[in-house]
């Protein structure tokens, strides 16, 4: 099983090819601060589309919301954990945790970045918990 992920398309591209080099990107907006993710091609922020940047995420992260989901998915073999992951830099994705045991996360649990190689060379963000 492998998980189907989209295209690169010109707002997505430097944000794809960037996970080729296991790099986490997010848009920063040079006008407004605002960082967002997923690509955009205009700041969810202020609405302009000639100041988004892309900086480098640390990695570091905590479980904002979780759920375990036990039905199968392509790509994804349950039970298996989707998380909506709030990043260092304040940006919210959603994203799957990779945990021994699934059932024991939860909100506030501290993440770090963790890379899930796709057959094409490029890699989903995936996170695990951090020791504590």
């Amino acid at each position: 099983m492998s998980a189907e992920v989209p295209e690169p398309d010109e707002v997505t591209g430097p944000w794809w090819e960037a996970t080729r080099r296991r790099i986490l990107l997010v848009q920063s907006c040079g006008a407004c601060g605002h960082t967002q993710h997923p690509p955009r091609a205009l700041c969810t922020g202020c609405g302009s589309d000639r100041h988004l940047d892309w900086v480098e995420a640390s990695g570091a992260a905590v479980v904002d919301a979780c759920t375990v989901v036990e039905r199968a998915m392509p790509g994804f073999a349950p039970p298996y954990v989707v998380a909506r992951v709030r990043l260092a830099e304040g940006v919210l994705l959603l994203s799957n945790v990779v945990a021994d045991d699934p059932y024991l996360l939860d909100t506030g649990d501290r993440l770090r970045l963790d890379w899930r190689p796709l057959p094409d060379g490029r890699a989903l963000p995936v996170f695990v918990p951090s020791e504590r």
